[in-house]
């Protein structure tokens, strides 16, 4: 444990100089609905992380909607600094250029690079995901 007075001045500064249009932020279950989103095969539960990053970050639950389709198997990418994944429920099979395809289950997490040709091959007809994106607003391009 570091306690305050072991803090050196160039630790003090990098918590100070963080940016101060953050705001705290948050969500309950029973006040957000499900509603259409980036993907039309997908509803998103906006988790409030991108009011709350002005912008830098975005959070979502996205439960997708079975069957999975071809639309689903697109190749895609994302212009984005960062992006994770965590399954909540179900499962779903994703692939990324260079990989095989990989069944993610309930509590399964990736990380996908940048700008990665990528896509999903299948979902479980309950699957949920945790998503979280830098920045909130973000280009996906078809390849």
């Amino acid at each position: 444990m570091i306690l305050p007075e072991q803090i050196t001045g160039g630790s003090l500064m990098a918590v100070t100089d963080a940016p101060s249009d953050q705001t705290f932020v948050h969500t309950h279950l029973a006040d957000t609905a499900f509603k259409e989103g980036l993907r039309p095969y997908a509803s998103y539960r906006d988790l409030g992380m991108a009011r709350g990053s002005a912008g830098r970050a975005t959070a979502h639950v996205i439960r997708f909607h079975p069957p999975c389709t071809d639309e689903v198997r697109v190749w895609h990418t994302h212009d984005v600094e960062f992006q994770m994944v965590y399954v909540l429920k179900g499962w779903v099979v994703a692939e990324m250029e260079g990989h095989e395809p990989v069944k993610m289950v309930a509590g399964s997490a990736w990380m996908q690079p940048p700008k990665i040709r990528h896509r999903l091959v299948d979902y479980s007809d309950d699957c949920e995901v945790l998503e979280v994106v830098l920045p909130a607003d973000f280009e996906t391009e078809l390849v």
